[in-house]
């Protein structure tokens, strides 16, 4: 007969918490090596406890614990994606039930908290706060949740590369998504994940993509195809405030401040606050009617590659190379200059500068202040 983690526990089925919790303590307190227990004992209780807590019964067999890990070697990348789709498959469960879970919880507007996962497809606690805050602690890898409310967390978010099925989407219908101390803890996001926050802001730590390259489907040799793995987070009616942002990301919100941008990135936002020094050459910055740019570094324009786009939400795109023979504080004091005309006013900030929306789309008009002047005045025409 096989032993059930009520057995293990010493408890009958279908105790209470409390019991559940009391028990795991006394065994705890019997079993740990620090009170000269057993080891692998402690450690079967424990996962005794952390099963029933999220209502498993039974402990996993070997093959379980075989298709649920999460590290494979040895076999065929056949097998592999295969397996990490069973993966891919059993967190994209359980994230269902934590979303069904939450929703409980804000209809009847209760507190609680509660693990997801297990050891081998990797644990993470959910935790629903008085205020009204959804608490994430532990590394979110697969499925989707949308939560009516805040959200905080503590840990990294990525996205299963192997299906697009189970792929990760958190989705915020009303306050903000924020990382606790991003940069302290070195949280990140990657992979493709996909953040999306209906009204509110978003604060979180470096952003990755992934862009790869896969041999032929059809076997020709040297012959490959590019895969990319595009990670999206958007607030359009608020802030994303983010570190670096780099290979294959998009981000659209009302205002950005980010640091550096690199490879493959698009940004779109009316305010585009940049404080670092770096703009790769395949990067695009889309720029909302009525909107600036702001770089608050004093940094050499040289290192903002000529080839990244500024596209106007009109349509019209300028390369950076095409600011940067203006010396780009030359375009700012000739915009002041000729503030009268275009009826608008620049900002310099310390030793940053602003480039509005509106000194973009008159970057290549001049102001007539003379019909004479010109070729024809030259020659005598």
């Amino acid at each position: 007969m096989v032993e059930s983690n009520y057995d293990i526990l010493g408890i009958i089925e279908g105790s209470t918490e409390k019991d559940i919790r009391n028990a795991f303590r006394r065994l705890a307190l019997r079993y740990h090596s620090d009170k000269g227990g057993e080891n692998d004992q402690f450690i079967k209780i424990k996962q005794a406890y952390e099963d029933l807590k999220i209502g498993k019964k039974y402990p996993e067999t070997d093959l379980e614990k075989i298709r649920n890990s999460r590290v494979y070697s040895g076999d065929s990348e056949e097998n592999i994606r295969r397996k990490n789709q069973i993966l891919g498959q059993e967190l994209s469960k359980e994230m269902k039930i934590a979303e069904e879970w939450a929703a409980d919880l804000i209809r009847t507007n209760s507190t609680a908290t509660r693990l997801f996962g297990s050891k081998t497809l990797g644990e993470i606690e959910l935790e629903r706060k008085a205020n009204g805050v959804l608490s994430i602690k532990g590394n979110f890898m697969a499925g989707n949740l949308t939560y009516d409310g805040p959200i905080i967390m503590q840990g990294n978010i990525t996205s299963p590369s192997w299906t697009e099925e189970f792929k990760t989407n958190i989705h915020l219908i009303k306050g903000d998504f924020k990382f606790i101390n991003p940069l302290e803890n070195k949280y990140k996001i990657e992979n493709g994940a996909k953040i999306i926050v209906d009204s509110g802001n978003v604060v979180v730590g470096n952003v990755f993509g992934r862009k790869y390259k896969i041999e032929d489907p059809e076997g020709r040799v040297g012959i490959y195809q590019t895969r990319e793995q595009r990670t999206l987070i958007s607030a359009p009616k608020g802030k994303i405030i983010a570190e670096n942002i780099i290979n294959t990301v998009s981000l659209d919100a009302d205002s950005i401040i980010v640091l550096n941008l690199e490879n493959d990135v698009q940004i779109n936002a009316r305010e585009i606050l940049l404080y670092g020094s770096k703009i790769t050459y395949d990067v695009i910055i889309k720029l909302k009617k009525d909107g600036f740019i702001r770089f608050f570094e004093n940094f050499s324009i040289q290192s903002l590659s000529n080839d990244a786009i500024i596209k106007l939400e009109n349509g019209k795109e300028i390369r950076l190379f095409d600011i940067k023979t203006k010396k780009i504080k030359d375009l700012a004091d000739e915009f002041v200059a000729n503030k009268n005309e275009y009826d608008k006013d620049v900002t310099m900030v310390g030793n940053g500068f602003t480039i509005t929306y509106e000194m973009l789309n008159n970057l290549s008009k001049k102001p007539i202040k003379n019909q004479n002047s010109g070729w024809s005045s030259k020659f005598r025409f």
